[in-house]
C-alpha cells in the first residue's frame, strides 16, 4: 500500500552515523572546552607576581595591574600564590611600557571628548626561579578599553574604573596565553 510517505530504513543509520562520526572527529582532533586550561608547565607549583616596573606617568598602575595578575592566579586555581620570589617555583615580573588616551568621540558641536579610550602596552616574563629559564613572554602586549567623558570629578572616576577593567581584562588573557604557551 502507497500511502505517499516515502519509507527509508536506513536513515535512521545514517544519522546515528554522521552522528558517531561527527563525535570522532571533535575528539579525535583535540577539541576541549575554554574553562579547562592545561598548564603548560606542570612541574611549576608556586609563583610569585613580583611589581610591575612603571614606566609610565601614571600613578599606582604598578599596583593595578599587580593585583589584576594576583588575582587571576589566585582565581584559577592552577598554582599556589606565594609572597617572596625566595618560595616561588615561577615569577612573573615586568613593566609597563606605556598609556595612550585618545579621543574616540566627540560631543556634537564641540572639539570636547564624550568618549575616550585607554591602551596600555606591558612586557611580561615568566620565568622559573631555580634555572633562570625564561618560560614565557611577551614583549608588547597591549589591551583597550573605552570609557566616557563627562564632568571633571566623574571623568577621573570612569578612568580609574577603566584601568582597573583594563587590568583585570589583561590578567585573564595573559594568563590564558601563558597557559597555553603562546
Amino acid at each position: 500500500m502507497n500511502d505517499g510517505i516515502e519509507h527509508r530504513p536506513w536513515r535512521g543509520g545514517l544519522r546515528w552515523t554522521c552522528t558517531l562520526l561527527s563525535t570522532l572527529l571533535l575528539v579525535g582532533c583535540g577539541y576541549g572546552f575554554s574553562g579547562s586550561i592545561r598548564s603548560a608547565y606542570p612541574d611549576i607549583k608556586t609563583v610569585y607576581v613580583d611589581t610591575l616596573t612603571n614606566k609610565t606617568s601614571e600613578p599606582n598602575l604598578e599596583n593595578i595591574y599587580r593585583s589584576a595578575f594576583i588575582s587571576e592566579i589566585v582565581q584559577r586555581g592552577h598554582f599556589k600564590l606565594v609572597s617572596s620570589r625566595a618560595e616561588a617555583g615561577a615569577v612573573l615580573r615586568g613593566a609597563i611600557l606605556n598609556i595612550h588616551v585618545a579621543p574616540l568621540a566627540y560631543k556634537s558641536g564641540t572639539s570636547f571628548s564624550a568618549e575616550d579610550r585607554i591602551t596600555v602596552t606591558l612586557e611580561l616574563f615568566f620565568e622559573e626561579t631555580t634555572k633562570g629559564k625564561t618560560l614565557w613572554s611577551n614583549g608588547g602586549f597591549a589591551g583597550s578599553v573605552d570609557y566616557p567623558v563627562t564632568a571633571v570629578g566623574a571623568t577621573e572616576s570612569s578612568r580609574r574604573s577603566a584601568l582597573t577593567k583594563l587590568a583585570s581584562d589583561s590578567a585573564e588573557k595573559v594568563y590564558r596565553l601563558m597557559m597555553s604557551d603562546f
